[in-house]
């Protein structure tokens, strides 16, 4: 009996919810559209230098470079991260906030970099970089992210 009173309620809560909504029914609701953006394929290689790490992008395409360069300079003065994906799902993310972080454009794509003066800093900048390239060469996809919008993957 308590079912049958509720079924009732909440048949009643429905049409009450659909009339709000203009006499739109929760199945005539427009889905959110999703956000797709192409991101740049690049060859990525990462090396440590003094105080911190260089990361070089580069590509033979001139429109992959060019459209990686001008989301680099829109976006520069974030927070920058670097995201390893396998199949689609994230392993891991280093958001790159422990140094400081500087973009230089070359003619076949950037090269950027993350370097601290501070030599805790800078050793954990340095194993970011020797996790990411382990993880890079047991087949993950890298991904590098500025104000968590991706410029270029590899």
């Amino acid at each position: 009996m308590e079912t049958k009173m509720m079924g009732k309620g909440m048949n009643m809560m429905m049409n009450k919810g659909m009339m709000m909504n203009n006499g739109m029914g929760m199945m005539d609701m427009p889905m959110p559209q999703m956000n797709m953006m192409m991101i740049p394929r690049m060859e990525m290689k990462m090396e440590k230098c003094k105080n911190g790490i260089k990361m070089m992008c580069m590509s033979k395409d001139e429109t992959a470079v060019a459209m990686m360069q001008n989301l680099c300079s829109m976006l520069s003065g974030g927070m920058t991260s670097m995201c390893m994906m396998m199949n689609g799902m994230k392993m891991m993310e280093c958001n790159m906030m422990m140094g400081m972080c500087k973009c230089e454009m070359t003619m076949d794509g950037m090269c950027m970099t993350w370097t601290s003066g501070d030599e805790m800093m800078c050793s954990m900048i340095q194993k970011c970089c020797d996790c990411m390239m382990s993880m890079m060469e047991c087949g993950c996809t890298a991904m590098m992210c500025m104000n968590n919008t991706p410029v270029c993957c590899c």
